[in-house]
């Protein structure tokens, strides 16, 4: 978002040096003032007296109604200024994504049946294995792709992810072949200050040969060189036939044995859907469930680092941005008619509790991260999360199989099996009566 700035009227009598300044527009400074104090009816209030006549009123009002989370308005609003205006254009775009979004779900609910009957087999079961986070080479920087084209990237590990009906992992950053420059990282980013990836879309392959059917495109590295790099991600998943949800109002279904499935994937910033907007994301839930028997949600949210294993009572932050109230956007989506919940994005394992008899998997850390990842303490440590669901959609069996990385990161199985250890602590701590249970074998159920 492009910095509040303050509006001068009139212009300055250049052969008068004694000429008094012109006035700030008292609607225009009025709104600014009610934005950065959260006051978004004052803003909308103050502003639409200036607007459309000053178009920079007009560019705050925007803002106003974005944060009602209004995006009808929002769109209606910056419309009507000029295409060049700065930063219009991916803000607009990013609007008008969340315009889809809520009207998704509004057409999910208008069409939903009174009550849904579920054709599969009496008794039905799905079985799923599951993945943290991947990102297997990178074209930006240069000298961050590995050496074999990226080959090797699965080898350890491909059998153990085609051991279920589906398998998901969350695909972090895009796949695309554009030299543009990022849309994120300026060019004299300093090393280590700024992290943008864009993975050729020739590995894509890599994952279709491991066994991925679906993944999230729902993260803060989605949109690292735009939309064109978006665009190229999809057709790639397309070509490969590998289902994904990111994009706002993007789900992925299929049927599976009978029986039909959903998954939607939530990241906390609206270019993707959204889970900090929770009253949407409820309203897709709710719809998906109501037209199949077993919906998943994926979130992509939550504080980074070794020092983000717990999952924090309210809202998370990270270098101010605001990652999500995850247990609240959890059960909200539990109670909504989710019947799986997998978590990712701090890069550590978190803890996993049964809600409702539905499983939630806070976090499963880093699996396939390539170079420009930290891979030391706990980043180190991932883990394939094996899942059964019933016919109900509850949690029926589960068990974590430990992973490590190799060089600089190339993932295997782990034959100590850190991770079960790991989400067996932190699920007693954060959740003492509702985490799993852990055995030995790494084997989980609910208390």
């Amino acid at each position: 978002m492009r910095p509040l700035l303050l509006l001068l009227v009139g212009l300055a009598a250049a052969a008068d040096p004694a000429a008094p300044a012109p006035a700030a527009n008292p609607d225009l400074a009025a709104g600014q003032a009610a934005l950065k104090a959260k006051d978004a009816p004052g803003a909308i209030a103050a502003l639409s007296r200036c607007a459309p006549a000053v178009q920079e009123c007009t560019w705050q009002l925007g803002w106003a109604y974005w944060q009602k989370r209004d995006w009808k308005k929002v769109v209606d609003t910056w419309s009507t200024l000029p295409a060049d205006y700065p930063e219009l254009s991916g803000n607009l775009a990013t609007a008008r994504g969340q315009l889809t979004a809520s009207g998704l779900a509004a057409e999910l609910k208008a069409t939903a049946p009174a009550t849904f009957t579920s054709a599969a087999p009496a008794g039905a079961t799905l079985h799923l294995r599951a993945v943290g986070d991947m990102m297997i080479g990178t074209a930006f920087p240069e000298g961050a792709l590995p050496p074999d084209g990226g080959a090797s990237a699965f080898s350890g590990v491909a059998d153990a992810l085609k051991a279920a009906d589906f398998t998901f992992g969350n695909l972090e950053g895009p796949l695309c072949d554009t030299d543009q420059p990022s849309a994120k990282c300026s060019p004299d980013a300093k090393p280590g200050s700024c992290y943008a990836f864009r993975t050729p879309t020739s590995y894509g392959h890599w994952y279709k040969d491991a066994g991925f059917d679906v993944v999230s495109v729902a993260n803060n590295h989605a949109n690292d060189f735009g939309d064109v790099c978006r665009d190229q991600t999809q057709t790639t998943l397309d070509t490969l036939g590998i289902r994904y949800s990111g994009r706002p109002g993007t789900v992925a279904t299929w049927t599976q044995g009978g029986q039909k499935i959903a998954l939607i994937a939530f990241h906390a910033n609206p270019v993707c859907n959204d889970l900090n907007d929770l009253t949407t994301a409820v309203a897709l839930v709710s719809g998906l469930a109501a037209q199949n028997d077993v919906v998943i949600v994926s979130f992509h949210g939550g504080a980074e680092g070794s020092k983000a294993q717990h999952v924090a009572v309210g809202h998370e932050l990270f270098y101010g941005e605001d990652r999500g109230d995850l247990r609240t956007f959890t059960h909200a989506v539990v109670d909504a008619g989710a019947d799986l919940v997998i978590g990712s994005g701090p890069h550590v394992l978190r803890a996993m509790e049964t809600y409702k008899g539905r499983l939630i998997a806070y976090s499963l850390g880093n699996f396939s991260t390539y170079g420009r990842f930290n891979l030391s303490g706990p980043q180190a440590v991932g883990a394939i999360l094996d899942v059964t669901v019933g016919a109900d959609g509850k949690f029926v069996a589960g068990k974590v199989l430990g992973t490590t990385q190799g060089g600089q990161g190339i993932p295997a199985l782990d034959p100590a099996n850190e991770a079960a250890d790991l989400v067996r602590v932190l699920s007693e701590q954060d959740f003492p009566t509702s985490g799993v249970r852990v055995a030995q074998d790494g084997s989980i159920g609910a208390r």
